[in-house]
């Protein structure tokens, strides 16, 4: 993803995945926002294996997950167990659809493998920030999906050296 496409082709196909794909297994609407999360957050990850040497990484707050995981399980409440497993297959139907549109956009197919869980921030060693989207919704709880790349080879030799 980091070199088929523009960084802002690649934003828009993950802003309009998310806010779809939140939406629609969720019913919560997020917007584009400054205010990045609050303290108490979760994490999921999730690496691209074949057709893109990338990553995305989810974090939200804890409550905004839950809500999220509660109205998705038509529950009342979850249980952390819950919040991992709902989190994990959100990831997974959101990487689902930037797939189709990054292959309708470039023809190169992609894979992404098991979405890894987080309490807590989480960040990928060897790999560094190319871009965060940030979101609220109308409770002011918060999530964050960054693109990761590669470290650079600068970046990479700088640290062996320390």
């Amino acid at each position: 993803m980091n070199t088929a496409m523009t960084k802002e082709a690649l934003e828009q196909i993950l802003d309009q995945a998310l806010q779809d794909v939140t939406e629609r297994t969720a019913g919560v609407r997020l917007r584009q926002d400054d205010q990045p999360p609050g303290e108490d957050l979760c994490t999921v990850h999730i690496t691209f294996d074949k057709g893109f040497n990338t990553s995305l990484t989810l974090c939200a707050d804890k409550s905004l997950l839950a809500r999220m995981a509660r109205n998705s399980f038509h529950e009342d409440a979850v249980s952390l167990e819950d919040l991992e497993e709902f989190s994990k297959e959100y990831l997974n139907v959101l990487c689902g659809k930037v797939t189709g549109a990054m292959y309708r956009a470039t023809q190169i197919p992609a894979h992404f493998g098991q979405p890894t869980f987080y309490r807590g921030r989480y960040e990928p060693e060897g790999q560094e920030v190319q871009f965060i989207l940030t979101y609220s919704d109308e409770h002011c709880e918060g999530a964050q999906l960054i693109h990761h790349v590669p470290c650079s080879q600068e970046d990479r030799a700088g640290s062996d050296e320390a």
